[in-house]
């Protein structure tokens, strides 16, 4: 049966009929705003090639849109009590697979190459539980190989994070992870009346374009993440003091490394470049 997923009487009725209710741990917001889904559906470009992942599906509203123009569509869900909904909303579509599960523990490289190596182009798209947001962008940026892009709508706040250009105040750890890998923007913003129940905070749909092949040169991803999460860790110390109190580094390394890169001795962690991380991480750790 083709539902109206954004239609809240709709939606009320099948989950009533499933004995559903929202869990507030599990982040539950759906989205009953009927020009979103299409819209993310539309940005994200999917067509005859291409097999999307989507994580956290809720009644499915935004993975009818993906199946319409995807391959294939496999969707992870950690919520047991939404596999029946599922099943009774997009059973209609032969192009969609449920993944029962957590997408922070499954290994997804696994999922892509059991359920679509057949397609040519291998997207994410979502609209992601809050409180998940960083840990699933870093484990899909990081671990997860052959994506072409992530198109995922998060907190407004997370998104400007998320897209910010390395160097502004808005600047953390993640952005700089986020940089790494590829190339971020926001592409539109959700109210949040848009959801049901609705949340104390807006969204925002971003995207990031992710690299074919390595940017920058550096022999230790890990270790040069925590290079960077320690540069952060204390904000409003200078770079110099965060990375000597949080990394253990002596004073006098770190300023030597500065003066070497021609970097400000007095500079904080949220003005530096991406280069500026690169090549000081390579001058301490090399």
């Amino acid at each position: 049966m083709d539902y109206n997923l954004c239609d809240i009487n709709t939606v009320k009725s099948i989950l009533s009929r499933h004995g559903f209710n929202f869990s507030k741990a599990l982040g539950q917001n759906f989205l009953i705003n009927e020009e979103v889904c299409p819209e993310m559906a539309r940005l994200l470009e999917a067509d005859g090639d291409t097999g999307v992942i989507e994580i956290g599906p809720g009644v499915g509203v935004l993975t009818k849109e993906l199946c319409k123009t995807a391959k294939r569509v496999v969707a992870i869900e950690l919520d047991k009590r939404l596999y029946p909904v599922l099943e009774e909303t997009l059973g209609d579509y032969g192009n969609f697979e449920l993944v029962e599960g957590d997408a922070l523990e499954l290994d997804l490289n696994s999922i892509i190459a059991e359920k679509l190596s057949d397609c040519k182009s291998i997207k994410v798209c979502a609209n992601l539980p809050y409180y998940i947001t960083s840990p699933v962008i870093i484990k899909l940026l990081s671990e997860v190989k052959g994506l072409d892009e992530i198109e995922v709508m998060v907190q407004r706040e997370a998104a400007q994070r998320l897209c910010a250009e390395l160097g502004t105040r808005q600047t953390g750890a993640v952005s700089v992870a986020v940089r790494y890998y590829g190339e971020a923007q926001v592409l539109f913003d959700v109210g949040r009346n848009s959801f049901m129940p609705s949340p104390k905070v807006d969204s925002a749909v971003i995207k990031i374009t992710i690299h074919k092949e390595p940017k920058y040169d550096i022999n230790d991803e890990k270790e040069f993440f925590r290079f960077v999460k320690g540069a952060f860790m204390q904000r409003r110390k200078t770079l110099l003091n965060s990375l000597s109190s949080s990394l253990g580094i002596e004073k006098k390394t770190v300023l030597n490394a500065l003066i070497e890169e021609h970097i400000a001795i007095n500079i904080r962690a949220e003005n530096l470049k991406m280069e500026d991380f690169v090549n000081l991480y390579n001058k301490l750790y090399n």
